[in-house]
């Protein structure tokens, strides 16, 4: 079994931020899936910590658009090469939707990289995908998590027209850390995105990680915008150091101090808040909406 290695400002990885990825064999048949279609998962481009867990589960995140992000955001591990960026495949929403099939999936995700190259920023790929699960599978319900699109609303309108059953867009930090974070957003534009989701009809839920430098008031204020913006569901989990090329780790949060997060955003009126360690924006996406 392999375990998380990372390096840190914070020092030794802490107990509870230790994670087993699982064997070779638990992750092989979805891997097999996924070759045959030559698609694309953030659990294996981000290298996510939970990537056994979930693939034992039969579970992935699809990431559409290739694997060249047009960012370069500090704390992801996702291709930011200057290789020749491809045209989006026409053939990728249906064999998403195939391999959707083939795992026996009632809840997928679908995320991509940001595709600022595009007229569209890849909005149509992402309304494409939708529409080819939904046409194929009936019984199933499709979470979406999107870049900004530069906050150009026709183009999330693409994206709402589609009519995912959860529309996501991760703020992932704090206001005073965008620069290092996330230098080409910005955080009122990204709540902006959310508001338009919400004012279209839609689920909205965002994801933020902690461990970056933040203090807890940052986390509350934070907090407070998502509930004015009406988002329905937020996830907060720990920032762990994917490359030596990435952000190091300012902190090791406690699980107390997630208890008290999530605490915090249920008593101001979020309606689903998870808040964990190892919570990331498509961890248990599924059960999201079943928690109290």
């Amino acid at each position: 079994m392999l375990m998380i290695k990372t390096e840190s400002k914070a020092g030794r990885l802490p107990s509870w931020a230790k994670k087993r990825l699982g064997s070779a064999a638990d992750i092989h048949g979805v891997k097999t899936i996924l070759r045959a279609h030559d698609l694309n998962t953030v659990c294996e481009s981000a290298r996510c910590p939970n990537i056994g867990e979930c693939f034992s589960r039969s579970t992935a995140t699809f990431m559409i658009l290739g694997s060249i992000c047009t960012r370069t955001c500090g704390y992801c591990a996702v291709d930011k090469s200057r290789a020749p960026l491809r045209a989006p495949d026409a053939g990728e929403p249906e064999n998403i939707a195939e391999a959707v099939l083939s795992l026996g999936l009632r809840h997928v995700v679908i995320t991509s990289v940001t595709r600022d190259d595009l007229s569209d920023g890849g909005a149509g790929q992402f309304a494409l995908t939708i529409r080819a699960i939904k046409d194929k599978i009936s019984d199933i319900s499709v979470e979406v998590l999107v870049p900004d699109f530069k906050g150009e609303s026709p183009l999330l309108e693409i994206v709402f027209d589609a009519a995912p059953d959860i529309f996501n867009h991760n703020l992932e930090t704090v206001p005073a850390l965008y620069a290092k974070v996330r230098p080409q957003a910005n955080y009122e534009r990204s709540l902006s995105v959310l508001r338009l989701a919400k004012e279209s009809g839609l689920i909205t839920k965002t994801g933020i990680m902690v461990g970056l430098g933040e203090s807890h008031e940052d986390v509350k204020a934070l907090l407070r915008d998502v509930k004015e913006a009406g988002v329905d569901a937020v996830t907060i989990g720990q920032y762990l150091r994917p490359t030596r090329d990435n952000l190091v780790v300012a902190e090791y949060v406690t699980p107390e101090v997630f208890a008290r997060y999530e605490a915090y955003g249920k008593d101001i009126g979020i309606k689903r808040v998870y808040s964990g360690t190892f919570v990331r924006s498509s961890y248990n996406a599924d059960k999201l909406f079943e928690l109290n």
